[in-house]
């Protein structure tokens, strides 16, 4: 007998779902195993929270919808920080996630599945029956797709097991995107012409549009930075300044700050992209091209906000250009970037001792090991800078930074995640000691999997941001403080290969594994320096 299960796995394979994340019980076993038989490929992960997570950012990094399913009740609320995460984020993600029938009203997995997934901010649907299943599945489908919504799609139980009929799935609808109207068009590219500093910032929302945007940038003489989440948009463009916000050089900061107009695209100027409005001057005219109307000026205040498409209202901007004029980009300011531009361009003392490796002098020296073709993935913590800032990415489709949401614990995931994403590069996970340990479960998916991944662990035996956001005020320390744990002898435990750094001649190791084979994921349990703080978190509790 054909059933439910077996049309939503059917129609999901047949809409495009590609690597499949979750842990499988009862619930979601049927559901799980057609979509295995329709061709999907399911990644068992180790828990609900790993297998959201590296969904989430198997869709980021390939930019198809991101799939996972999970068991009723306890299933979905393991998974739940990280669908808070992909949502806060607007990850097109679909979440299968199986629901006691609605007559099992004691079943002891019941919990209301919609309230949890509308209280992240995640959109909930469901397959109302046989009858309706195929549409139900493409209509979650879609919302997601085209809506870059995440979303919850309730399988009851009895739904599941009844009788059902697999049918071809609706054609896809063509979704057109809002357009600038000219007005707009007009008023931007006016602003433009008259601009002698303008600064150009794209987000996760302009992930689409670096040709237009880097050719409008070239007509007006604006320079390009980017939010946080979009690092790598620009990448290998002379007049690129990187990241704005809390990961911004000096140089960065400085030029953007010193901007006469400066255009936010697809990005939510929020106070990471903005140090908190101090990056943008008060004096500078500022311009939010979004496709949400909501967007526009929720964060940092807008004199001009343009409801469309990033690409398509940079080709129109572009277009109604009077007059092409080089604005910011001087032969100063590009001697600047060349000699000020990077993070490792900027001199510092070096904080390493004897038994300690300054978090800068190690991930420089990983930049330098660590081959071009890398995606490079980022747990959060007081560590988080140091390889958003310093590790190098070809694109951006080579930075995962899972980050809306502030949790630690997700940088395993999301290198898995972005790892099957990027078959050819070499996968780098960068995490803190806690937000390692909080995951551990997920190395032993990685190890399984024979990714060949480069793990690399800040360890400064504490939740670093809490010590050094607390310690200056003489409160105690000894819940956010810990032994010293050896990473390199647990990593062994679950078959990967390991090495502890000290100073920067035990990186040997880490050269001889990047050389191959690389057929075990290698843990580098690095002891860093802890005595500084780092500002970007200053900023973080600033603002909470």
């Amino acid at each position: 007998m054909t059933t439910v299960a077996d049309v939503v796995g059917a129609t999901l394979v047949k809409l495009g779902a590609g690597p499949v994340f979750g842990v499988v019980g009862s619930g979601n076993f049927h559901v799980t195993n057609a979509l295995v038989k329709n061709g999907a490929r399911f990644v068992a992960t180790r828990h609900e929270a790993g297998a959201a997570t590296a969904a989430d950012a198997y869709a980021r990094v390939s930019g198809r919808v991101g799939v996972m399913t999970v068991h009723q009740g306890c299933g979905l609320t393991n998974a739940m920080t990280g669908i808070a995460e992909a949502a806060k984020s607007c990850t097109p993600m679909l979440v299968l996630a199986a629901e006691p029938a609605a007559t099992a009203l004691r079943s002891n997995f019941r919990v209301d599945q919609d309230a949890l997934a509308r209280a992240v901010g995640a959109s909930s649907d469901r397959v109302h029956s046989a009858a309706t299943a195929v549409d139900d599945t493409v209509r979650a489908w879609r919302l997601a797709a085209s809506e870059r919504r995440t979303v919850v799609l309730n399988l009851p139980l009895d739904v599941q097991a009844a009788e059902a009929v697999v049918t071809e799935p609706q054609a896809p609808i063509a979704v057109e995107r809002p357009q600038a109207n000219d007005d707009a068009v007009a008023a931007l590219a006016a602003l433009l012409a008259a601009a002698d500093r303008p600064v150009f910032i794209a987000g996760r929302g302009a992930v689409n549009a670096r040709d237009p945007i880097s050719s409008l940038a070239s007509s007006c003489g604006a320079l390009l930075a980017t939010s946080a989440v979009a690092r790598g948009l620009f990448a290998g463009n002379s007049w690129s300044l990187d990241v704005s916000g809390g990961f911004a050089t000096p140089l960065a900061a400085s030029l953007i700050a010193d901007a006469d107009v400066v255009v936010a695209w697809g990005a939510s100027l929020n106070m990471w992209t903005t140090r908190h409005g101090a990056l943008v001057s008060p004096s500078a005219t500022v311009v939010q091209v979004d496709l949400d109307p909501a967007a526009l000026g929720a964060h940092h205040r807008v004199d001009l906000g343009i409801v469309g498409d990033a690409g398509s209202t940079a080709r129109a901007v572009r277009s109604a250009l009077p007059v092409r004029h080089p604005g910011y980009r001087t032969p100063r300011v590009q001697e600047r970037i060349v000699f000020e531009g990077r993070w490792r361009d900027v001199s510092y003392d070096d904080d390493g001792d004897a038994t300690h490796i300054d978090p800068r002098t190690f991930s420089i020296a990983l930049d330098d090991l660590i081959p071009r073709e890398r995606v490079v993935a980022v747990d959060s913590g007081n560590f988080m800078g140091y390889p958003s800032m310093f590790l190098s990415v070809p694109d951006h489709r080579a930075f995962c930074f899972t980050q809306a949401f502030q949790s630690i614990g997700l940088g395993l995931a999301t290198a898995l995640g972005a790892a099957l994403a990027s078959p050819g590069r070499v996968p780098v996970a960068a995490c803190g000691d806690g937000g390692f340990l909080m995951s551990i479960a997920e190395l032993e998916t990685i190890r399984r999997l024979n990714l060949g991944m480069l793990i690399v662990v800040y360890n400064d035996a504490a939740y670093g941001a809490e010590v050094h956001h607390f310690g200056p005020d003489g409160h105690p320390l000894s819940t956010v403080q810990f032994p010293d744990t050896d990473l390199a002898a647990i990593a062994r435990g679950y078959g990967c290969a390991a090495v502890t750094v000290r100073r920067p001649a035990d990186l040997s190791p880490v050269a001889a594994w990047l050389a191959g084979p690389r057929n075990v994921p290698l843990v580098v349990d690095a002891k860093v320096a802890a005595g500084r703080p780092s500002w970007w978190l200053e900023e973080a509790f600033r603002g909470h």
